[in-house]
């Protein structure tokens, strides 16, 4: 369907070589978009090519530090003059400490902060122009159902992930004159690295997050390939500031 055809744009994908950054670059390269994987492990993200190369997908990678402002422009700025423009951005790129309050660092708090919050607002900053002389473009923050839950080891992850809604909503409304949309995507309990650390470090977490999620399962990176193509395509021009649940049910069930 024309409405879902990315054909001729171009995606950059912070953190898109692995977990849900990948599940979703597949998603957009399927549906035609030419994708930018941005991240710091070399290694990793060639492993990431290829599986995107295997399925077709004209895709490259960029060298990205998103805790470095002078990074995050850089790369956008590789990205285009590549492809000659930038249409879709992901901030997908996200860490977490798992530390009681008390116990954080001011280390540890601007670590989490940084990379899952700020970055996402300088490569915005940085792919604004970009998308303005493009005509419009799409921006998805990746939050996560700590946006609006809570738990006791992850103060710095749940504050950044409930700024990053917010930080959405205030680019959606500043830059709608400008057709850029900018919307939320809100994972639950997905199987990555991140969250295989998780239940090493947080005793009974797996089966916490099954009972309560009414999916029964955890979920998959590939479960977010549609949901990317959705908001990054033509079928969400009118769908901004919005805070997308991708959680087999967790957020709704009491």
């Amino acid at each position: 369907m024309a409405i879902f055809d990315l054909k001729s744009r171009v995606a950059f994908i912070t953190g898109g070589n692995g977990g849900i950054g990948l599940g979703m670059a597949k998603g957009l390269a399927a549906a035609g978009a030419t994708v930018v994987i941005a991240g710091r492990n070399k290694a990793k993200a060639q492993s990431a090519l290829s599986e995107l190369h295997v399925l077709g997908a004209q895709a490259e990678f960029v060298e990205l530090d998103v805790l470095k402002e002078a990074s995050c422009k850089q790369a956008i700025e590789r990205a285009v003059e590549r492809f000659g423009r930038l249409d879709i951005l992901v901030n997908n790129a996200g860490t977490s400490v798992r530390k009681q309050p008390q116990d954080l660092t001011a280390q540890d708090w601007r670590l989490v902060m940084d990379t899952n919050l700020t970055s996402a607002f300088l490569c915005s900053q940085a792919a604004y122009p970009h998308m303005v002389r493009a005509g419009g473009g799409k921006i998805i923050n990746i939050g996560s159902v700590m946006s609006v839950f809570a738990s006791s080891y992850a103060a710095p992850y749940a504050a950044s992930k409930g700024a990053i809604v917010q930080l959405a909503r205030s680019m959606a409304v500043a830059w709608a004159k400008d057709n850029i949309q900018v919307n939320t995507i809100l994972p639950g309990w997905i199987d990555t690295d991140l969250t295989r650390k998780a239940r090493e470090q947080v005793e009974g977490l797996h089966d916490k997050v099954l009972a309560r999620t009414p999916a029964q399962r955890w979920g998959a990176p590939g479960d977010f390939a549609g949901i990317a193509v959705f908001l990054a395509a033509a079928a969400s021009d009118f769908v901004t500031g919005a805070a997308i649940p991708v959680d087999g049910g967790y957020s709704v069930q009491a």
